[in-house]
């Protein structure tokens, strides 16, 4: 007993009246995550497959998964962990790491350790910066609370802003390089080249400018030389990349080689009206400019033309003030 009253008291002069309690805390979570990775690893039952095969109730998920990482990916023992169970959630997370360009078989189990490792990481680090801080000065459960659970939410959400954050730059990206992927297509086309060598050859030109856009157009190609049909190939596109330019381009192509009309014309068409759009997107962002510079003009400009025009006279005012008195 005299051991454990000296270790409280120690704890106590060093942590603070709640020390105890705080070393207790940091043990159990010490102890959590070292039993974690034990808790998490499941044993596969070796009939499981075959009993599935038998019934027929493989389930759609693990349709999803057999395209996945091969056996050395370290994660894959995870996957019951770090991919969603449901199919429409796995599909939707899968399509919104496609369109941030991360194109690799675990990219959702990579995408949601982040999310883990991050949380618990930021999580641990706002803890002992909590219990350092508790020793200099007394700190309330409120600030306690927010060195801890806020960085913790933050870490944990870090990831899905970055993914949102690079969907939306790379399908900038595309919707800038578009317009003259479209031209260098059509003449290729009228060159006498193929759809298909009019795509390789604008990917292949395209991937210094804008290598997101070469990277769609290299896919395509692949898929193609695959043995893939035209028309799924390119409604994949169209799903993959998101933009409404994208689709209405993948219908004009699909419907030019329904109805057997010239790919050059259709090509010809939606090229000038893709140049069209880019001049108007170009006007309504140069029409937005005065719009944000007022506040700067208000901040910055305003303040010293009215000390210019109204300093002197103050100042001469406050030397006959000063005069006078």
């Amino acid at each position: 007993m005299q051991i454990i009253e000296k270790i409280e008291a120690m704890l106590t002069d060093f942590l603070g009246p709640m020390g105890p309690l705080l070393a207790l805390g940091g043990v159990g979570l010490m102890l959590i995550i070292f039993a974690l990775p034990t808790m998490l690893k499941k044993q596969k039952d070796p009939l499981e497959g075959i009993r599935a095969l038998r019934t027929g109730k493989t389930s759609v998920v693990e349709k999803l998964r057999r395209g996945g990482p091969s056996k050395a990916d370290k994660l894959e023992r995870f996957a019951t962990y770090l991919e969603p169970q449901s199919a429409e959630e796995l599909s939707a997370t899968k399509m919104k790491l496609l369109r941030a360009g991360y194109r690799g078989k675990g990219a959702v189990r990579v995408f949601h350790f982040s999310q883990f490792a991050l949380g618990i990481g930021v999580l641990i680090l706002g803890l002992l910066y909590a219990l350092l801080k508790s020793t200099q000065t007394e700190m309330t459960t409120q600030t306690m609370v927010m060195y801890t659970i806020l960085p913790a939410a933050i870490g944990y959400y870090a990831p899905v802003y970055w993914v949102t954050r690079r969907v939306a730059m790379r399908q900038q990206e595309i919707t800038d390089g578009f317009p003259d992927a479209l031209d260098m297509m059509l003449v290729c086309v009228e060159a006498g080249q193929s759809l298909d060598q009019s795509i390789i050859r604008v990917g292949n030109e395209a991937r210094n400018g804008y290598p997101a856009l070469a990277e769609e157009f290299e896919t395509v190609a692949q898929e193609v030389k695959a043995g893939k049909e035209r028309i799924t190939v390119l409604r994949d596109l169209s799903e993959r990349v998101g933009l409404p330019d994208i689709t209405s381009f993948v219908t004009t192509l699909i419907q030019s080689a329904s109805f057997g009309t010239s790919i050059a014309d259709a090509l010809r068409v939606y090229s000038a009206e893709m140049r069209d759009k880019r001049i108007m997107r170009a006007e309504e962002k140069a029409n937005t400019i005065p719009t944000k510079l007022t506040l700067g003009t208000m901040l910055f400009t305003l303040p010293p033309l009215l000390v210019i025009l109204i300093g002197p006279s103050l100042a001469g005012f406050a030397g006959k003030m000063g005069g006078g008195g």
